[in-house]
């Protein structure tokens, strides 16, 4: 056994600059050291805390870097809570993992001021537990399990996923291998911390390699384009509907103000959008704004990455590119044959960034893998070597008059509309025709839409089958922590208001 690879890194980095937040600037040395002493309370005089499952609810910044590196030092399983979940969602996680600890900042502590009170649950305070003296550490294997991330749930309860150290260590790898990660790179964190967007692509890859982090408590578009101008950053992350509002910021403000915004964007080296689906319209007002074409890339709570556009190299909007370093992938059929050359598939993924299981879930484990590979549940087509997603098998996928169509090509022929400002496609069941493709659609200010507009609309870029055959007009759509449209609650909000959708 070996001391965990990201704390013996770290230790040769003592005197950079790894984190920046609110309260200031933090170097390696003063990580490592606070997290010993956080390491040392978990433990409390035992050696090994054991896989204990220790949740945490703490803002963005040194202290959430902190727990997180003092539970896997301590030999624990981190489960990183999300920062707004009502106290139903807190209590189900809390008692999905049997969390022993919960660990809050002063910023959290009357978030979990109905839950604290738990049997069998320790709530203690983060100013608390870095009070406490250090002790020996316990040495520990790669093997072990870290972390606990909880799926979307879009369908039933959320899942804890669950990686290993190994699993860890080979998703940070792969990236900063693929996206040329150095120890000068400087990055903005304005995603939260309990999806691996945040925790691994931006946090983890970081401070794998001795460069700095800096950490917002939330996103804010002015304030992100404040650190753009004035941060030297060299790489930025995030989601789609995060560069659609950086977007409306900039175009917001004075001419001037632009031409300092796009001088400073156009200085970093990177810049990535994930987690969901990229409009190629946001991409290409994006390139026009800041010189950037935007790296797509595809990934998963349980598989980390997979396929990425490249870092060198063009990048082709629509698509996410292909597979990344030490992952393989494949593109099956509904009986698990590898599809013709050209044809949809289910993307199926095996590597060493593969997760190890759901939480507690042996048969819905079992259920999510085929002969060692995991089933992602999302269809994609290549082209010349490149994958394009064409959405989730049970939610993108629409099976209307016996044709498989993709809900994400509809919504992106949708967005051209002149006065369509975001939309979702879902299927609606239907006896006749399996599906009805159905929009939800948020007009731009001071717009009308009907359902026969659209559809002559549509006419010139859609074939017949494609076209919606139901209309909802919504003042937003509904969407998860991380910025993705929730479908099913689109497919509900069809249902429950049959009469007020057109069609």
């Amino acid at each position: 056994m070996a001391v965990l690879p990201i704390v013996s890194r770290a230790r040769q980095h003592g005197a950079r600059t790894a984190v920046v937040d609110s309260s200031g600037t933090h170097r390696y040395d003063e990580l490592l050291d606070l997290s010993s002493h956080v390491a040392s309370a978990l433990l409390g005089g035992r050696r090994d805390l054991q896989e204990e499952r220790i949740a945490f609810l703490v803002a963005p910044g040194l202290a959430w870097v902190t727990v997180q590196w003092a539970i896997w030092r301590a030999g624990g399983i981190a489960v990183p809570l999300p920062i707004g979940s009502p106290p139903s969602e807190l209590e189900y996680y809390l008692a999905d993992t049997h969390a022993s600890v919960l660990i809050f900042d002063k910023d959290n502590e009357g978030r979990i001021s109905s839950i604290r009170g738990q049997a069998q649950l320790n709530a203690i305070s983060y100013e608390e537990l870095i009070a406490s003296p250090p002790q020996d550490l316990p040495e520990i294997a790669e093997h072990r399990r870290a972390m606990i991330l909880y799926t979307s749930g879009t369908s039933g309860r959320p899942k804890g996923v669950v990686t290993t150290h190994a699993n860890i260590a080979a998703q940070i790898e792969c990236l900063v291998n693929a996206w040329e990660w150095s120890s000068d790179d400087r990055i903005l964190l304005c995603l939260p911390l309990h999806h691996v967007h945040g925790i691994i692509n931006v946090v983890s890859c970081a401070l794998w390699l001795g460069a700095t982090c800096e950490m917002l408590p939330r996103f804010d578009a002015p304030t992100v384009w404040d650190r753009i101008v004035g941060s030297q950053l060299t790489m930025f992350m995030a989601v789609p509907t995060i560069y659609v509002k950086l977007i409306a910021a900039w175009e917001a403000s004075s001419a001037e103000c632009r031409a300092t915004l796009s001088k400073h964007a156009a200085q970093l080296r990177l810049m990535v959008s994930g987690s969901a689906a990229l409009p190629v319209i946001t991409l290409q007002r994006w390139h026009e704004i800041t010189g950037h074409t935007l790296l797509e890339r595809y990934g998963m709570t349980e598989i980390g990455m997979a396929l990425s556009n490249p870092y060198r190299g063009a990048r082709i909007p629509g698509t996410v590119g292909r597979p990344l370093p030490t992952v393989e992938v494949r593109l099956t059929d509904e009986a698990g044959n590898d599809v013709s050359p050209g044809m949809p598939g289910e993307i199926i993924v095996r590597g060493p960034g593969v997760f190890q299981e759901y939480w507690g879930r042996p048969e819905a484990t079992r259920e999510a893998f085929r002969d060692g590979w995991f089933l992602t549940g999302d269809t994609a087509i290549v082209e010349n070597g490149v994958y394009r997603i064409l959405g989730r098998t049970n939610i993108d996928i629409l099976k209307t008059v016996g044709h498989k169509v993709s809900a994400l090509e509809i919504e992106e022929a949708l967005r051209e509309h002149p006065v369509i400002s975001e939309c979702a496609v879902v299927g609606i069941p239907d006896a006749e025709w399996g599906e009805r493709i159905a929009a939800a659609v948020v007009l731009k200010s001071g717009s009308a839409l009907d359902l026969q507009t659209l559809r002559v609309w549509a006419r010139e870029r859609l074939a017949t089958h494609k076209i919606p055959s139901r209309l909802l007009l919504l003042e937003s759509l509904p969407r998860n922590r991380m910025g993705k449209v929730t479908k099913p609650e689109v497919r509900a909000m069809f249902e429950k208001t049959a009469e007020n959708a057109q069609g």
